[in-house]
């Protein structure tokens, strides 16, 4: 059986079929050949073709698809990156090599040292800095034989779009694109919401675990190196169940019942992508300020299309809020909960405001 085949019946396993556009991108991965270990041919022929950027909409399954390309090969000479994650392993390793000459040769020299391919998921250049290393970098690994794929939400002319020294960026890095299949991974399905929609937390009265939770995130958006239980809102540190990547895991009864304001949940939901909230209490009018920053909340993710999954495993919806002296808000807001987990909304298909 092909490779090519072997992915489509991995990805029909994880209950995701591949449409025209993502048979079409495992066709392209499956052409890519990369240099068997100790190969002659990488260090005396130059390859043209250096390996694939792939871009689209977040939930398309470019990271799913090529992961599961890459489990396929099955080599231990492939090395595998979050974006945060290699630019963390760059800036350390040249303080390791501060000092010596052309550091940033050296470090690439390092990347490609017994790996046929590099894989650096969720491509993104947002800092000055990381614009600078990261052009010259790319420069450099395009010298080598060692192929590279790419993902990103963006395409390539849109990367670092009004940073500074942009241009410098540019020029850096477009002798690295030129030489990559560009890809877009077109088609509008989502698959991390449809298996955030399909994870149905009240199936049977189950009572989802934080353990499933935070395998369920895994699973979906990968947890970084970087992740935290601290969230910078305004300056202010809020507690949180997790901050990863471009996913945000609170708990209703710690975050609402600190001081927050309209403006901290117009920053949360502005910033991230997901937002999950677990851990859903009754509270009567004795706990009011509670209810109050929550209904708020609930009100400019609303208005602002947030995508929330809402863990409230055996919590009646009815009866979080118990109390009168706010019912006409909170029949508003319950109105608001039951529509944001349908699949209308959370696939912007609702034409509620």
């Amino acid at each position: 059986m092909s490779i090519s085949q072997n992915i489509i019946d991995n990805l029909k396993n994880q209950g995701a079929n591949p449409d025209l556009y993502q048979l079409n991108l495992i066709n392209e991965l499956c052409g890519i050949k990369p240099y068997k270990k100790f190969s002659i041919n990488k260090i005396f022929f130059k390859d043209n073709n250096l390996g694939i950027y792939i871009w689209g909409n977040v939930g398309r399954g470019k990271t799913l698809i090529t992961k599961t390309f890459i489990s396929e090969l099955n080599r231990d000479d492939i090395r595998s990156f979050h974006y945060i994650d290699l630019m963390n392993f760059i800036h350390d390793e040249l303080k390791n090599n501060s000092g010596r000459k052309d550091p940033l040769l050296l470090i690439s020299k390092n990347l490609v040292k017994n790996t046929c391919m590099i894989f650096v998921d969720e491509f993104q250049v947002e800092d000055v800095a990381d614009a600078m290393i990261i052009g010259d970098l790319f420069k450099l690994l395009s010298k080598f034989g060692t192929k590279i794929i790419l993902t990103s939400n963006a395409h390539p002319n849109e990367l670092y779009k009004d940073g500074l020294q942009r241009q410098k960026f540019l020029s850096s890095i477009k002798i690295f694109i030129k030489r990559m299949k560009i890809f877009n991974l077109n088609g509008d399905i989502d698959y991390r919401t449809r298996n955030i929609i399909k994870f149905d937390n009240n199936k049977d009265n189950k009572i989802i675990s934080d353990d499933e939770i935070f395998l369920f995130i895994d699973n979906n958006f990968g947890i970084d190196k970087q992740k935290t239980n601290k969230i910078n809102i305004n300056n202010r540190k809020f507690s949180c169940k997790l901050k990863s990547n471009n996913i945000l895991w609170i708990e209703f009864d710690t975050f609402f019942g600190e001081p927050t304001s309209s403006s901290d949940f117009t920053n949360i939901t502005s910033k991230f992508d997901w937002i999950f909230i677990s851990n859903f209490k009754y509270f009567d009018d004795d706990q009011i300020d509670t209810i109050r920053r929550f209904i708020s909340f609930i009100d400019i993710a609303y208005k602002g299309k947030a995508k929330i999954k809402f863990f409230l495993n055996e919590t009646d919806i009815d009866n979080i809020y118990t109390g009168s002296n706010i019912d006409n808000l909170w029949v508003r807001c319950k109105s608001r909960l039951i529509e944001m987990q349908t699949e209308e909304f959370l696939t912007n298909k609702s034409n509620k405001i």
